[in-house]
């Protein structure tokens, strides 16, 4: 430690251990700091312990996310242009993910159909939970990485880009989650928060709409803790000036009846083309009414946008913009078992962590971020809860290039199911609640 810094780490993992508040300039030299060096990682892991135990307040989780932006470089939308020659809304959503949720591959789309910008840069699944770039990279060609300068023009030309961040935007939060992940310190409320929102808002975009995942399947399993983020995540836009609104929903289900790469890409075109399972449309239309209002748009309808075929010609051409076909064949497994019906009733449960693990087993997801992912594996729902089953009848089927692994998905799914007599009723709720 030099005599030139401000302050120093012990001192500020003290304020956070006595349950104190830093000061903006303790906040802004912690992040600098870190980024620099000058703050050891055993110091920085003590120091997200003490505020996994105690918290920030408001102020705090602000500026820790303001600097951890400044640590970085910030997109800028501004010259894209509409017809008539004003600036192009953007609007973006992020979900805190879950299992079977492809709803990034239709809405983008969806919401560009309105002349609004979506910029939606996106990441990789690791563990149970899919990720948006795995999914799409199943389309022959498709590229993730794109510079800036491609980005815009994109966005400019198509309306909609899907791809992978840049390493400029919160270097710090790309350092301090990898200290997270392994510091068991994850879970903190305000660090999750300003990890999110610091990519988002460092992102450029002029609204934004978070889906705030909670159930099983999801990282948040208790609905207070999901309504907490959310609501430190709204508060978080608001304060860095960008609109802000949260829907918490439903992961206790895998949503759709796909959980993979290439059968995720194929159940998302079937909803551009006016189709899809009936949650999967729900909550597309849902998150693009949300993201349409925050771009200053309140009479689209995008259910129609889906129903004849505008979406998809944004789509076709948002696909062939990153090099992808697609009209191309995707992936498919070359090994599948299917599961039956154990009795006849009403399918009241399945359980997104189980299809979600089973599927990760099957090869659709990764244990580290260097891990190789399989395009065609993944669990293939035939029933969602509220169907009437019958004994013997195809329940799951699962796809892998690896017969081996279909015995540790069996075990992952061994009481995924629950079938009650007819009549029953599942409880899930699709949509809980809005917070804005």
């Amino acid at each position: 430690m030099t005599s030139t810094e401000a302050f120093d780490a012990v001192q500020i993992i003290s304020i956070k251990r006595d349950k104190g508040a830093l000061s903006p300039e303790q906040i802004d030299w912690t992040i600098d700091a870190y980024t620099r060096g000058v703050i050891a990682e055993e110091q920085m892991a003590a120091l997200n312990m003490a505020i996994l135990l105690n918290g920030m307040d408001r102020a705090e989780i602000s500026r820790w996310t303001a600097a951890m932006i400044a640590s970085g470089e910030r997109m800028d939308f501004s010259s894209l242009t509409r017809p008539d020659g004003g600036t192009k809304a953007t609007s973006d959503k992020h979900s805190t993910g879950g299992v079977g949720d492809k709803i990034t591959l239709p809405l983008a789309p969806l919401v560009a159909v309105f002349g609004v910008a979506v910029p939606q840069l996106s990441g990789r699944g690791l563990g149970h939970t899919g990720g948006t770039l795995d999914k799409l990279e199943a389309i022959p060609g498709w590229r993730a990485n794109l510079s800036n300068d491609e980005i815009m023009a994109q966005l400019q030309d198509v309306g909609a880009v899907i791809c992978a961040a840049g390493s400029g935007l919160a270097p710090a939060d790309k350092k301090l989650y990898a200290l997270r992940d392994v510091t068991g310190t994850v879970e903190a409320i305000p660090l999750i928060a300003s990890s999110i929102m610091s990519k988002k808002i460092a992102e450029g975009t002029g609204s934004l709409v978070l889906d705030v995942k909670v159930g099983s399947g999801a990282f948040m399993k208790d609905e207070a803790r999901a309504r907490e983020l959310a609501e430190t995540m709204v508060a978080l836009g608001k304060d860095a000036g960008v609109h802000t609104v949260a829907l918490i929903t439903d992961m206790s289900t895998p949503l759709g009846l796909t959980a993979g790469n290439a059968i995720e890409v194929e159940e998302s075109v079937e909803v551009l083309a006016g189709g899809g399972p009936e949650d999967v449309v729900e909550l597309t239309v849902r998150l693009a009414e949300e993201m349409l209002a925050g771009a200053g748009i309140h009479d689209a309808d995008p259910a129609a946008a889906l129903k004849d075929g505008r979406a998809m010609d944004v789509w076709n051409r948002m696909i062939e913009a990153q090099g992808g076909d697609p009209r191309a064949a995707l992936p498919v497994a070359r090994e599948s078992e299917v599961i039956y019906a154990p009795a006849d009733g009403v399918l009241v449960e399945l359980d997104a962590l189980s299809v979600g693990v089973a599927a990760w087993r099957l090869g659709a997801g990764r244990a580290r971020k260097e891990d190789q992912v399989q395009a065609g594996a993944g669990v293939r729902m035939h029933a969602k809860p509220g169907a009437l089953v019958r004994a013997g009848e195809p329940l799951m089927t699962l796809l892998t290039d690896t017969p081996e692994k279909f015995d540790r998905a069996k075990e992952a799914l061994r009481d995924a199911v629950v079938i009650a007599p007819e009549g029953s009723r599942p409880a899930h709720q699709l949509i809980i609640d809005r917070i804005a």
